[in-house]
């Protein structure tokens, strides 16, 4: 879960520094920062959580590849 707040917030700044400089505005850039970073944070955490599944289903797919 670490990995997940520390990537949300570079993401956050990120995200602010990108918008700022395109609209030139603290509150949109605010605004954008808080939403977009988080819709990612948590489709981060979900990417991964399917990632877990297909290396722990990698090792039976071969196994079972290898009885064919």
């Amino acid at each position: 879960m670490l990995k997940t707040a520390t990537f949300t917030a570079m993401h956050f700044c990120i995200a602010f520094a990108v918008t700022y400089v395109l609209t030139g505005s603290v509150a949109v850039g605010g605004l954008v920062a808080t939403i977009e970073p988080l819709c990612n944070a948590v489709g981060f955490f979900f990417h991964e959580k399917l990632w877990e599944r297909f290396a722990q289903a990698a090792p039976a797919a071969a196994e079972h590849a290898w009885l064919a």
